[in-house]
Parts: C-alpha cells; sequence; structure tokens
C-alpha cells in the first residue's frame, strides 16, 4: 500500500508537530495508564474486609488475567508506533511518497525515536480521552480486521460494495475515494475488487494503525490483541473481558499490485481538484464535520460528472455536544434537501439500516443506529446556480 502524507497546514508545522508528539505520547503511555486502573481496584480490594476479600478472590485472579491482556496489548501498540515516525517526519513538500510493499523496514528517526525510548517534548500525562482513543484503535482492528468483525463489516461496507459493483460492473480505470478510511478495510475491499481506490483519514491514531496493519502485517491472524480488556461493566463472564482476538483476517499483501493508497489530511484541503473522481464512499463519516455541508460541497466538487456517491451511517453529528465547538445538525430530511440542492440527484435512500461499531458481541449494553443509506448522482450536465 503506498502511503502519503498530505499536510494539513504547512504553515502550522509546529502545530501538527506538537499534536504528532501528543498521539505517540498516548500509545507510549497506554500500558502504564491501563494497568494504573487495575490497580486502584486492587487497592480498594486490600480495604475490604477479609469475608470479603475471600468472596472476590476469584475476581482478584481475574484481575491479574486483565494485567497480563494489558502488556499483550501493549507489545502490538509499540508495534504500531515503531513505524509511525518514518510516515510524517522529514516532509519535504505538501506531500510524500513512501515505498509501497517491498519488504523493506521503514527507517526510524533518531530525533524523534531511539529505540522505542521516550521522544523529548513529549506530555508527561496524555489527555484521558487521547489514551481512550488508543483503546480505540484496539477495537478497530476487530471491526475492520478480524473475523469477529465480519457482522459489522457486512452490516457497513457490503451495501456501499454492491451498489459500487452494480453501477461499474468493469473496474478497470474506475476511482474510488474513501474518505474518513479509518484502518482502510473498506478501502481495502474496493482495491481487491480492481477499482483504483485512495483512502484518506485525518486521525493520527487511525493513520498509525491502517500503516501498520497494511504495511506490516504480513501473516494472516499473526497478532492478538485483548481489546474488551478496559471493558469493567457489563460483563456476563470475566472470560468475556479477557477474549483474545487475532488479527488481520487476511493477508493486506495480496493486492500488492493494485491500485491502492492511503492520504492522511484534512478532506476539506487535501480534496481540491475537481471531477476526478468516478465515485466517493462514505461510511460513518459524513457527520463528523461542524458543518455538514462542506462535506457535501466538496463530494460534489470532487467527482467527475455522472459520477456517484455512496453513503452508509448514522447522522451523530461528532461536534454537537463539544464545549467551545460550534455545530450545524441537521436531520435526515433537510439534509437530503440540502443534498439535493448543492446539485445531486438522489437516486436511492433507504432510513433504519441496523448498523453497529465496533460493539463487543458478548456485553450486555449493546448500541445499535438505525443509519441511513443513500445513493446520489452529480449529472452530467450541471444546472446553473
Amino acid at each position: 500500500m503506498e502511503n502519503r502524507w498530505g499536510r494539513v497546514d504547512p504553515e502550522g508545522e509546529e502545530s501538527e508537530r506538537r499534536h504528532f508528539h501528543d498521539v505517540l505520547s498516548a500509545f507510549k503511555s497506554y500500558k502504564g495508564h491501563a494497568l494504573k486502573r487495575v490497580s486502584k481496584t486492587d487497592r480498594f480490594m486490600s480495604t475490604l474486609s477479609h469475608r470479603h476479600q475471600e468472596y472476590l478472590e476469584k475476581y482478584k485472579e481475574a484481575l491479574s488475567q486483565i494485567k497480563e491482556c494489558i502488556r499483550q496489548n501493549d507489545i502490538v501498540v509499540n508495534s504500531i508506533i515503531s513505524d509511525a515516525t518514518a510516515i510524517f517526519i522529514n516532509v519535504p513538500s505538501s506531500k510524500i511518497s513512501l515505498p509501497e510493499h517491498n519488504g523493506d523496514d521503514f527507517e526510524m528517526s533518531d530525533n524523534e525515536i531511539n529505540n522505542g525510548q521516550e521522544c523529548k517534548n513529549i506530555s508527561d500525562k496524555p489527555k484521558n480521552e487521547d489514551i481512550e482513543k488508543v483503546q480505540s484503535v484496539l477495537k478497530q482492528f476487530v471491526r475492520d480486521w478480524s473475523s469477529d468483525g465480519e457482522i459489522e463489516r457486512n452490516q457497513c461496507y457490503t451495501p456501499i460494495i454492491d451498489v459500487i459493483q452494480k453501477e461499474f460492473p468493469d473496474p478497470r480505470g474506475i476511482t474510488v475515494l474513501v474518505p474518513g478510511a479509518g484502518l482502510g478495510r473498506l478501502a481495502y475491499e474496493m482495491a481487491v475488487r480492481g477499482y483504483s481506490c485512495e483512502g484518506n483519514e485525518f486521525s493520527l491514531f487511525m493513520l498509525f494503525a491502517s500503516n501498520f496493519v497494511l504495511n506490516k502485517c504480513r501473516k494472516v491472524n499473526g497478532h492478538k490483541i485483548y481489546p474488551w480488556a478496559h471493558q469493567y461493566v457489563n460483563n456476563l463472564t470475566c472470560e468475556s473481558q479477557i477474549r483474545e482476538v487475532k488479527f488481520p483476517d487476511v493477508d493486506p499483501y495480496e493486492i500488492v499490485n493494485a491500485e491502492f493508497s492511503m492520504t492522511a489530511g484534512d478532506f476539506l484541503k487535501v480534496y481540491v481538484d475537481p471531477d476526478k473522481w468516478d465515485c466517493v464512499a462514505t461510511c460513518f463519516f459524513i457527520d463528523c464535520a461542524p458543518n455538514v455541508i462542506v462535506f457535501i460541497e466538496t463530494i460534489f466538487n470532487v467527482l467527475k460528472p455522472g459520477g456517484i456517491w455512496v453513503n452508509l451511517g448514522p447522522l451523530l453529528y461528532h461536534y454537537s455536544d463539544m464545549a467551545n465547538e460550534d455545530s450545524v445538525e441537521p436531520p435526515f430530511d433537510i439534509l437530503c434537501d440540502i443534498i439535493e440542492k448543492t446539485g445531486f440527484v438522489m437516486e436511492f435512500r433507504k432510513t433504519g439500516v441496523k448498523t453497529r461499531y465496533a460493539q463487543n458481541p458478548r456485553s450486555m449494553l449493546q448500541y445499535e443506529y438505525d443509519s441511513v443509506f443513500f445513493v446520489c448522482r452529480k449529472p452530467n450536465k450541471i444546472r446553473n446556480a
């Protein structure tokens, strides 16, 4: 897979570097933070009466197993960040193309990482929300790259893939863009089917992990994680919390010669060239903007005349309840009006599509979305505004 770093703001290089270090620090702090949470429970149990401690003896054994799960997770976490700096540092221009799969290791930067030692200028105490994002990445491996995530992928990706294959039965020369690609499975599936596909992702947490799974995982089910080790509530059994998941369920190197790349950066700033893509596929993406209209307009602009936009997902509107953030949250009926006013022709839409996102299938608590699914076309002849 080709990696390309699309610099979001050339004038904000120092800000980007600080953010990079913050994310790297969060990964490095994963084990200590996770073990601290277990130790908190250990300390509380030590204050209980001897009788209560006896009752909790099996639970104490389970906590010891959780600690080992965290240590095993940390092996994967360290593997993820071992190549992280090679993608983003020493960028001579707005974009950099790294080699495709060739069996060579990426070079590390002595200025940023030295044999896994702590980087200078990294915050000693990462934000809790950043640590939670590291934990979320582990769940993303389940969703995108394990057999355990097959049900979710069938719910979310298969309808999109089916529409694209029906619209473009001959994939040769057909270009597909997947914004908000996450760990890259949907983009990968399009490339496997012969389409020229590019995934785009803004989150460094996702980019570090996608680089690892797409460029470094060379054996089916060659890695194991314990993604639910941090879930202390709604467990039916101790085994539910310490269940092992192996990944990747396929060999990403099977498409070494495919036209497949991942581009890092702000979707709105990286994709400015008009009339370039035959298809834009979005899954759990359009509600990630404070103003969804700019996403719609950008998708319209980059599509070729006659091209299609396929979308599936909820309208969670991530900025809605963020402090000090402004946001608009149009409901789906108004959103459809906006899409058509932008110039799209809505060819198909469906509501109530049952979808889940990185759910623990054995938890007592399950979140399920009634997502929307629609297909729009950019007309061959654009009407005057």
